[in-house]
């Protein structure tokens, strides 16, 4: 039986709804990312304010692959160096440490690297993270090597990506940083 004819209604539907459809898509696959097994999506930072000194990204992993992994590391130019933090709550009070041994991403599992949980630190930053900027940032993994992100800088106040990202795919870049 041979294949139906398009009518030219549903031909014009097509040639307008493929587009369409490409340019939300886009949104979803700018802050993907991903390293021998490991897969990661939406890397964010907060907006510093004035005179701070550090500065927080966020994101999250998730493994793949049969074997464990590890991250053990990031630097960014923004920053004099990174580092991977843990924040706890011990008797009411909100601690902050070092992971020194990195963070393991199990078989299978997923990591959410979020505020009041893990979190790169920016320390001794360079400049001020604003918003609607991307930062550049380099994850090591311990085994599979070095992936480039750029984290969206939210608001000051963020506790989440707002998922704005490039979502008007207007990037534009000032100064040689990206800006939405």
């Amino acid at each position: 039986m041979p294949p139906r004819a398009l009518s030219r209604r549903s031909a014009r539907r097509a040639l307008v709804a493929a587009p369409v459809a490409a340019v939300l898509g886009l949104p979803a696959l700018a802050h993907d990312y991903k390293v021998g097994m490991l897969a990661g999506a939406s890397p964010w930072a907060r907006a510093t304010p004035p005179g701070g000194t550090v500065g927080a990204g966020h994101l999250s992993i998730e493994s793949r692959g049969a074997r464990a992994e590890r991250l053990v590391g990031a630097t960014s130019p923004v920053a004099g160096h990174v580092e991977l933090h843990a924040m706890t709550v011990e008797n009411g009070a909100m601690r902050m440490r070092p992971l020194d041994d990195g963070l393991e991403v199990a078989p299978g599992g997923h990591v959410e690297i979020k505020p009041r949980g893990y979190h790169l630190m920016f320390v001794d930053r360079k400049q001020p993270l604003r918003e609607g900027e991307h930062v550049p940032l380099t994850l090591e993994i311990r085994k599979a090597g070095k992936v480039d992100v750029e984290p969206v800088v939210e608001r000051v106040e963020a506790s989440a990506p707002t998922g704005r990202g490039c979502s008007r795919n207007i990037c534009r870049r000032s100064a040689g940083r990206r800006r939405c």
